[in-house]
């Protein structure tokens, strides 16, 4: 297991943002379009697990760049691969290939068992892996009949998931308060309430609409608070999918690269009920916190759908966020990681458990990415508490928090969280 860092002191301390912080926020409020509100915090640098802003004060991360900084912070091993390959080359655009990009792109079909003829997207954040996917979908849903002669074929949706804030992925994606204001939006998508097995059969029945092309799907939905789908449910999507002749989309940005406690959690049969997709998109952990993402066409014939030209981006696959999504995928295999955010997982959600707090009635999720369910909803103002007292959580929906911290993440430093968050007030304000 990795580095957890240094020690941070003893029982929560208050720490309120400083003056540093307090002046270059303002700075912040001068210069940023505001699309993420005021920062809580201006951050410095981290070490293992924790991170310290600019006036000094420590913070055990909980959420680690909302899943993103998988080996945790300055791990030497990737520090050491951002410096041997940026002085060897970092970006050389999509007219070449290098060593790294194919090492990565053969190890990511090796880790999600994908059969022989699959082949490798890269992209640079999850909500480009699915636009791929999407557009792959839309051109595989162009082949089949369709009853009324023309028109697209529609691609299904859950209530409830997330799949990036661009025009085409914003359309998947179901909260109402995001979407909305940017209507019309891309046409042929659907919505069909999450977990309903008869609701997604009776929306592949309804062939006046055309035909369904892809399902797109997350197993744990996670930015609606970290919301496991029935295993059941899964393999019966799975089995329309089949019979239709249309794609299983999973998006595993948030839950690929270990942060199940397995590779990807589609091979957990707790979630998939044994399902494998037919497209996979990926980004989030995969290089560690450099920017990357992509996706993943099982089989030969679905690789070949996107031809030359068809789709592209200058910075995807480049030499340096290849060399870190391998380094990324080593040190969670050499340091066995995977075992580590099972067991991390267990022993959080237990000791939350235990803690007996009246507000927390419930916790979800598998391996390192979990959501503590509250009796109120208060969670900006417990994620508001914990930071002043040393701890980073995600208020990811008004009655929940999310807790995703790094994948080195060690016992003790779980301990450690679970104490603070076992002093929260239980009479927090609602938000």
């Amino acid at each position: 297991m990795g580095q957890s860092g240094k020690a941070a002191p003893g029982g929560p301390a208050t720490t309120p943002a400083g003056p540093r912080s307090r002046d270059w926020l303002a700075r912040y409020g001068k210069a940023h379009m505001n699309v993420f509100g005021l920062p809580a915090r201006v951050m410095d640098h981290g070490q293992g697990v924790r991170i310290w802003d600019l006036d000094g004060n420590a913070y055990l991360d909980m959420m680690a760049g909302i899943a993103v900084n998988a080996l945790g912070y300055a791990h030497p091993a990737w520090n050491q691969a951002l410096a041997d390959q940026a002085s060897r080359m970092a970006h050389i655009s999509n007219y070449f290939a290098s060593r790294p990009q194919i090492e990565l792109a053969e190890r990511l079909l090796s880790i999600s068992g994908a059969p022989e003829g699959s082949h490798v997207y890269f992209a640079n954040s999850g909500t480009e892996a699915n636009e791929a996917a999407l557009k792959l979908a839309r051109l595989h849903g162009n082949k089949l009949p369709h009853p009324n002669g023309t028109g697209p074929a529609r691609i299904l949706a859950l209530t409830r998931g997330f799949h990036g804030r661009s025009m085409g992925s914003l359309s998947a994606t179901w909260k109402p308060t995001i979407r909305e204001p940017f209507a019309p939006l891309v046409p042929g998508l659907e919505f069909v309430p999450a977990g309903d097995a008869g609701a997604m059969e009776a929306a592949f029945a309804d062939e006046t609409k055309g035909p369904v092309a892809a399902v797109i799907m997350e197993l744990i939905q996670g930015e609606s608070g970290v919301r496991p789908l029935d295993p059941d449910y899964v393999a019966s999507v799975r089995s329309l999918c089949i019979d239709h002749h249309a794609l299983m989309v999973v998006d595993e940005v948030q839950t690929g690269m270990g942060r199940t406690g397995y590779w990807f959690a589609f091979q957990d049969p707790t979630l998939s009920g044994g399902a494998r997709p037919d497209l996979l998109t990926f980004a989030k952990g995969v290089a560690g916190g450099f920017p990357m993402g992509g996706m993943i066409a099982f089989g030969q014939e679905l690789s070949e759908v996107l031809t030359p030209g068809m789709h592209g981006s200058t910075f995807a696959g480049s030499p340096l966020a290849s060399a870190l999504g391998l380094v990324t995928l080593e040190t969670i295999r050499k340091e066995g990681l995977l075992a580590n955010a099972q067991a991390g997982g267990e022993r959080l959600r237990q000791g939350i458990m235990d803690t007996r707090n009246p507000l927390y009635v419930g916790v979800r999720g598998r391996g390192l990415l979990d959501a503590v369910q509250l009796a109120h909803t208060c969670s900006h103002a417990l994620a508001s508490w914990a930071l002043d007292h040393g701890l980073i959580v995600n208020a990811v929906a008004p009655d929940a928090i999310r807790l995703a911290p790094p994948l080195v993440i060690g016992p003790d430093d779980i301990d450690q969280a679970v104490d603070i968050l076992s002093q929260v007030p239980g009479d927090l304000p609602d938000d």
